[in-house]
């Protein structure tokens, strides 16, 4: 797909990934909605680049995902691309995290993207084009150390980008995963840390993995990842489960072992 002239919602557009998927769009000739809760940070990044429209969002909300989507298609046009990127990261391992972290972020990280797909996949199929990406993480391919519910809730939505991708491909609209390793945005925290220097793998700028993404939809490109070690690892996943499973083991217990020695 060409950016040029198309209407896209990207979620989360205040910082971070979505920040940067909204510039890089916006020079590409795209006309951008930046939805974010954080409605002064969706204002700064429509500010920054020119003729952006902010709306205050919460994801979680199907009405308000509705209204999001109204509001765009009036101020500027019916929607072409929906960009699902908001996303949470609380909680930890099932036994300390609470049932509400659980809820909070299925809802964020998963029932968002459906919200979307309702809201803007009927226009779409009846204009027969459109474009959905949704953003997961490499932890919804491999998994995540120390954060049940993301991984949980990431694998979900991989789920959901596939599905759509095989049943709407051939009635126009394209779908793609974004599914990075680290990046150095607000969830992510200290780069520097023993999880990310073990486990995010090599950290990207969100401005490096905002043109990956406009590549990738130039190209209509389903999955999007921001380093080749990225692919390795999901070939090792693939082909020997039971070896990845003991490396990822291991990994665990020399995260454990370092955040021990920082105590």
């Amino acid at each position: 797909m060409e950016l040029r002239d198309k209407v896209c919602v990207i979620t989360g557009g205040a910082s971070g990934i979505g920040a940067a998927c909204a510039k890089a769009f916006a020079e590409q000739g795209a006309r951008v909605c930046i939805a974010d809760l954080n409605l002064n940070g969706a204002k700064e990044v429509a500010i920054t680049i020119g003729d952006g429209l902010a709306i205050r969002c919460d994801v979680a909300n199907e009405d308000e995902v509705n209204q999001l989507v109204s509001a765009c298609s009036k101020e500027l046009g019916p929607v072409d691309l929906f960009f699902s990127n908001a996303g949470i990261a609380t909680g930890g391992d099932p036994l300390t995290s609470d049932v509400e972290d659980w809820n909070r972020q299925w809802a964020v990280n998963v029932m968002a993207h459906v919200y979307a797909v309702r809201a803007v996949l009927p226009a779409m199929l009846e204009r027969g084009c459109g474009y959905l990406i949704h953003t997961a993480s490499m932890a919804g391919i491999l998994t995540t150390h120390g954060n049940a519910t993301y991984a949980t809730t990431k694998h979900a939505v991989v789920g959901l980008a596939e599905w759509n991708s095989i049943t709407y491909h051939n009635k126009g609209v394209r779908t793609s995963l974004l599914a990075p390793l680290g990046v150095n945005t607000p969830m992510l925290g200290n780069s520097r840390s023993a999880f990310a220097t073990n486990a995010a793998g090599p950290i990207r700028e969100p401005d490096e993995v905002a043109q990956m993404v406009v590549e990738a939809v130039e190209d209509e490109r389903f999955l999007i990842l921001t380093d080749p070690i990225a692919q390795t690892w999901m070939d090792r996943k693939a082909t020997d489960l039971e070896r990845w499973l003991n490396g990822m083991r291991r990994l665990q217990q020399r995260i454990e072992d370092a955040r021990q020695t920082q105590h």
